[in-house]
């Protein structure tokens, strides 16, 4: 049976609509209704190919979102409630969309925001912005996932160039990105981000295959070899693992976000297939069995809400912590 996920069927169920700003509802909708009229409608054929959705970004570049709450550089300066809440609306239409946009919007374009020079935010935030230039953030690496605190590459100064070695893992978009952030240690052992533009000689992105999630967008294996940038390509205020924590922690928040989205899809579908399923002469949604599915999973989705709505006003406060953060991504 195909569900037609597009309507919404009573998932704020604590009216967390009135606790919004105009503003905020409007981005809201613009995504949602993005989602239900470009990304639903197609992006099944590409999951089942394993395929990226190229047509999608020119797309998503009209809805003028990229940069979330950046403020200048061309980006839309919006509140961190009104970036979670679009996070939120992508993860509902698609996990794969959305970790695109997260990875370009989020991790990439925060990562210059927060550690870029001036000369770098300039040169990169407004084409990212428009979309026309997209980002990657690499720092996982093989043999350090959760453990990024332990990565291996290296950035070795030679001159007026750092020299880049090693390998990462699990790398968005960094087979077609035309710049990719790449994490490394340098010769003094601390770590820095390093701007690794598009066709750069030695860096060799392989998209990686047999996923079976998120299948429509490319993660890559990422080998460097001898990669030669200008010294300034390092972000100028990346001098510690710490600043890469800055970056992280400005992002986790919208995880969380995210999180609801999946739930809020998952609910929407489960109760319009039980509405439409009949079994024994009626339909599932008259069972009690089912109802206290659907209940405990709507009780879930409004804490969800709840939850990430809090953790917004205080990352907008300046009161977020790490640990705020992770709270609301594990719930």
């Amino acid at each position: 049976m195909s569900i037609d996920v597009k309507p919404a069927l009573g998932t704020d169920y604590y009216l967390m609509d009135e606790l919004l700003t105009d503003e905020e509802r409007a981005v809201r909708d613009r995504v949602h209704d993005f989602c239900d009229r470009e990304v639903i409608p197609i992006i099944n054929d590409y999951w089942e190919r394993a395929e990226f959705p190229f047509e999608l970004i020119p797309k998503l570049a009209q809805l003028n979102i990229a940069g979330g709450s950046i403020k200048g550089y061309g980006c839309p300066g919006f509140s961190d409630i009104a970036a979670g809440l679009i996070a939120l609306e992508l993860a509902r239409g698609d996990a794969s969309v959305c970790t695109f946009f997260g990875v370009h919007s989020g991790l990439a374009m925060s990562s210059l925001a927060l550690l870029g020079s001036e000369e770098q935010k300039q040169k990169w935030l407004p084409a990212m912005a428009r979309m026309e230039k997209i980002g990657a953030f690499g720092l996982t690496e093989p043999t350090h996932g959760s453990d990024a605190v332990a990565l291996e590459t290296h950035a070795h100064r030679d001159g007026d160039s750092y020299i880049l070695n090693g390998a990462k893992r699990w790398i968005g978009n960094a087979s077609f990105a035309d710049v990719v952030i790449i994490w490394a240690r340098d010769d003094e052992g601390k770590v820095g981000g390093f701007l690794v533009e598009k066709g750069t000689p030695g860096f060799e992105p392989t998209v990686m295959k047999g996923k079976v999630a998120k299948r429509a967008v490319w993660q890559a294996d990422i080998k460097l070899t001898d990669v030669r940038i200008p010294a300034e390509n390092r972000l100028a205020k990346s001098h510690s693992f710490k600043d890469t924590s800055l970056v992280l922690t400005a992002t986790r928040s919208g995880v969380a976000w995210e999180a609801v989205g999946h739930a809020v899809a998952a609910y929407e579908i489960a109760l319009k297939y039980a509405q439409e399923r009949i079994q024994f002469g009626k339909s599932l949604v008259n069972f009690q069995i089912i109802q206290d599915k659907l209940a405990k999973m709507l009780a879930n989705v409004t804490s969800m809400q709840l939850l990430s709505l809090r953790l917004g006003q205080l990352q907008q406060e300046g009161k977020m912590t790490a640990a705020m953060a992770s709270l609301a991504k594990m719930n």
